[in-house]
């Protein structure tokens, strides 16, 4: 079992949903916590920001692989340190907000980019890491992290088994084994195509550690399907609307979508339930509406039972149906009313 703060994760749990704030803030703390506080009237579990600033991420470069050009990338015709300078969060943002996520009774953390961040976060004493995807192949970072002690998330994005077995590995060598991986597509937004979350018990298996998901799937149908295939972290960027614009809006959940995702994932881990067969105790009192046979004449002691006299009707208090064909043929011990459940004492 790992826990978060005072949060269990596990299957024996309702899933752990973290709301990805990201870059949605678009440079104002006024939103960033307004933000936070609609992440926490959705009932997410957690509010996770990403710590780094354009310098620390890429270099003050703005041509050639420094400049995207892909014409299927999201944030095409900006250089990478423009584009993480509209989307940093201000490091002096951290703690005002960190502050009112457990205000209103949320997790806070962050996913450091590098080990000065981890430093900086480690003076807020959060309560857990994650790492993302296009860092979890920086092991320095994973072995940083891991050393802190602390709960971590690794999304594995990307990665090939043997990388993420490395990552694995790297952390667990630190001492450290409350380590979850994510499965994740890093693509923005992601399609339900090539998400693979059948990926997710064998990660379990292979790995032997709690596995969920970072989804960039527009809705909630990918995340409501991997808890039923045991995933038992959901990570979900969000914003106040996409109509606002912002570096991640394009792929990123409304309020009301959050609060859904937490509804309706919590009602995937409920139906989950075990493997069982015959009624529950809330069908059992179904049963005596199924049908079964009844005799449907009035009769007199001796009538012979033929297939106009009995019937195959609900309720369910007469003999199984499938004796339908050993009664026919049989004669009655007494006068009987119709509509009186047929039994073996009624048979001579």
């Amino acid at each position: 079992m790992i826990k978060i703060g005072q949060k269990e994760i596990g299957r024996h749990t309702k899933p752990f949903i973290i709301a990805e704030m990201s870059g949605n803030h678009n440079q104002s703390l006024e939103r960033a916590l307004h933000l936070v506080e609609l992440a926490a009237e959705a009932g997410v579990d957690a509010l996770k920001l990403q710590t780094y600033t354009p310098d620390t991420i890429t270099l003050d470069v703005h041509t050639g692989e420094f400049f995207i050009q892909d014409d299927a990338n999201l944030w095409k015709g900006n250089s990478l340190y423009n584009l993480y300078k509209e989307a940093y969060t201000p490091w002096e943002w951290h703690e005002a907000i960190f502050n009112k996520a457990t205000e209103l009774g949320m997790l806070a953390f962050s996913s450091p980019f590098d080990e000065t961040a981890v430093d900086f976060l480690e003076t807020l004493n959060v309560p857990a890491y994650k790492i993302a995807s296009f860092e979890n192949v920086d092991l320095p970072l994973i072995r940083k992290v891991a050393r802190t002690g602390k709960p971590t998330i690794i999304s594995t994005g990307m990665a090939t088994a043997s990388e993420i077995d490395e990552a694995v590995r790297a952390f667990r060598a630190e001492g450290n084994d409350q380590l979850i991986l994510l499965k994740c597509t890093s693509t923005y937004p992601a399609t339900p195509a090539n998400s693979n979350i059948a990926t997710i018990p064998h990660m379990r298996e292979l790995f032997q550690t709690e596995i969920g998901l970072s989804d960039h799937t527009m809705g909630v149908g990918v995340s409501v399907a991997a808890v039923t295939l045991g995933a038992t972290v959901i990570e979900k960027h969000f914003t106040t609307s996409r109509a606002d614009g912002g570096v991640d809006s394009a792929f990123s959940m409304e309020p009301h979508e959050l609060k859904m995702l937490v509804e309706e994932t919590e009602r995937a881990w409920q139906s989950l339930g075990n493997v069982t067969y015959g009624p529950t105790d809330a069908e059992k009192d179904s049963t005596k509406f199924r049908r079964s046979l009844y005799i449907g004449e009035d009769l007199q002691a001796g009538d012979v039972l033929t297939e106009q006299n009995v019937r195959n009707v609900r309720p369910g208090l007469g003999l199984p149906t499938k004796y339908y064909d050993l009664v026919l043929g049989k004669a009655i011990k007494q006068d009987v009313k119709k509509g009186t459940p047929l039994s073996w004492e009624l048979l001579i």
